[in-house]
């Protein structure tokens, strides 16, 4: 990477527009399922032991929060692919937002909606 490069060329953000719409249409794709997984738990109201049921209904409440914290993160990622696409579309992407140097490649590639290089990220996490 070159140091005194402040952005990246059209033709490398298109590589990465194409790299982080495949990842939104995966994550658009895990969500729904996500979804459909949700809606569709609870609706098997067959007559079983009342004690099992009991237990049943407290192990699908667990079932049932742990797909509630999957698809809020998948949503707050597919949030962060879409805010991507914007900056690219700005052609501000990859520009670190507290360093304002350019974040490097493998880190895009890696996490294509970082906004942050490692070093900001690592003395951020060192604040808190």
């Amino acid at each position: 990477m070159e140091e005194n490069k402040v952005r990246y060329s059209d033709e490398e953000l298109e590589e990465f527009r194409q790299l982080i719409n495949e990842k939104l249409a995966v994550a658009k794709s895990d969500y729904e399922i996500l979804m459909k997984k949700i809606n569709e738990s609870g609706v098997n109201d067959d007559e079983t032991h009342s004690t099992y049921h009991t237990l049943e209904e407290g192990s699908e409440t667990l079932s049932k929060e742990s797909l509630m914290n999957e698809c809020m993160r998948a949503q707050k990622f597919i949030t962060g692919l879409q805010a991507a696409l914007v900056r690219i579309q700005n052609k501000t992407y990859g520009i670190c937002r507290e360093t304002g140097k350019l974040i490097p490649k493998e880190r895009l590639r890696a996490v294509p909606h970082a906004t942050l290089s490692i070093e900001a990220k690592q003395a951020r996490d060192k604040k808190k």
